[in-house]
C-alpha cells in the first residue's frame, strides 16, 4: 500500500502484538453521493474501547450443510459508534448463513454484486466492498476502495464499522478476533471464518512444507495515471478498487486470495481463502458458488 497509516498508539500496540503490518491506504467515511476524490489518504482508525454484551453465535452441521446463526455482536471490543465518521449504532441482527460442508471449486472465479464474502467464526460478516462510486455513477466502473481513505468510513481498530441497519462488519483484518483466537505470525493461522461458498478463511499465515510462511496477495497497483477526462485522474494509488491489477504469480495466492493448503481443521488438504496484509485484504471473489443466504438483499 502506498500510504503510511496514521493511527493511535493503542491501535499500533494491538496490531504489533499480533505482528501485523500497520499500513494504509486508508478507509472510508460519511456517505456522499457524488464523490470526486482521486487521492488516497492516510488511515485513522478509532480505538476499540467499547464492549458490547449479548453476543450470540452457533455453528452446526446438518447433513451436507454448515449453518451459522448469530446476532452479529462480537465479543471483542469495538470502536465507539455513532462516531464522527459513522453515524450508526451497533444493534443485534438475525443472521442465518448456510454453506456446503464439501464445497467444489469452479473453473473460474465467481464475482457477484450484493453478496457478502463470508462470515467470521464469531458471526460477524466480512463485507470488503463499499457503495461509493466515482461521481455517484454506478456505471462509471470506478468503485472507491474501503481501505483507500479517499472516502472516510469511520472504521475502528478492527477495520470494522456499522451499516445503517446496525450491522457491524469487517472491511479488513479483524484484529480483535485474531487476538481472541491466539493468532501469531509464528504459527499457522487458526480458522477465522467461512466464505459464502463454504471454503474456510484463514489470516495471513499457513504451514507450507513444514514451515510457517506469510501468504501474500498477487495484486499490485497499476503503473502510471488514471485516464482522466470523464474518468478519474491522478496516480493509481489505491483510491479505487480499479487501481489494482491481478498479476499471476506475483504472490503466493490466486485471484481470489486463495490456495490449496493443509491445516489443523483440514488435515487432508483444502482450498482456503486468506486475509492478507495487502490489497485485497479480504478476497473480492469466490472460487466456489456462494450460497444465497449471503445475499445482502435478504437482510
Amino acid at each position: 500500500m502506498s500510504k503510511t497509516t496514521k493511527i493511535t498508539a493503542a491501535v499500533v500496540a494491538s496490531a504489533l502484538s499480533l505482528g501485523l503490518v500497520v499500513q494504509a491506504d486508508a478507509q472510508g467515511r460519511p456517505h456522499a453521493r457524488a464523490h470526486t476524490a482521486t487521492e488516497a489518504q492516510d488511515l485513522s482508525l478509532a480505538r476499540a474501547t467499547q464492549t458490547k454484551s449479548g453476543g450470540k453465535v452457533s455453528i452446526s452441521v446438518r447433513g451436507n450443510k454448515r449453518i451459522i446463526t448469530s446476532n452479529g455482536i462480537p465479543e471483542h471490543q469495538v470502536g465507539r459508534f455513532p462516531s464522527r465518521g459513522n453515524p450508526n449504532r451497533i444493534s443485534a441482527q438475525n443472521y442465518r448463513f448456510e454453506m456446503p460442508t464439501n464445497p467444489r471449486l469452479r473453473n473460474s472465479p465467481t464475482q457477484k454484486r450484493g453478496v457478502l464474502f463470508g462470515v467470521a467464526v464469531n458471526g460477524v460478516p466480512f463485507d470488503p466492498g463499499t457503495a461509493e462510486v466515482w461521481k455517484g455513477n454506478r456505471r462509471s466502473g470506478w468503485n472507491y476502495e474501503a481501505l483507500g481513505g479517499a472516502i472516510p468510513l469511520g472504521l475502528d481498530a478492527n477495520y470494522g464499522h456499522v451499516q445503517p441497519t446496525g450491522a457491524y462488519h469487517y472491511h479488513g483484518l479483524p484484529v480483535g478476533l485474531m487476538q481472541e483466537l491466539g493468532w501469531s505470525k509464528s504459527k499457522a493461522s487458526p480458522l477465522i471464518g467461512y466464505a459464502a461458498d463454504g471454503f474456510p478463511i484463514y489470516a495471513i499465515t499457513a504451514e507450507v512444507n513444514g514451515k510457517v510462511v506469510e501468504m501474500t496477495s498477487s495484486y499490485r497497483l497499476k503503473s502510471g495515471n488514471r485516464p482522466g477526462g470523464s474518468q478519474p485522474s491522478g496516480d493509481y494509488d489505491g483510491t479505487f478498487v480499479q487501481d489494482y491489477v491481478y498479476v499471476e504469480g506475483a504472490g503466493t495466492l490466486d485471484e481470489c486470495n486463495g490456495a490449496i493448503v493443509t491445516t489443523a481443521d483440514y488435515p487432508n488438504g483444502t482450498y482456503a481463502y486468506f486475509l492478507t496484509n495487502d490489497f485485497p485484504v479480504i478476497p473480492r471473489c469466490h472460487m466456489g458458488s456462494p450460497d444465497s443466504s449471503f445475499s445482502k438483499r435478504r437482510r
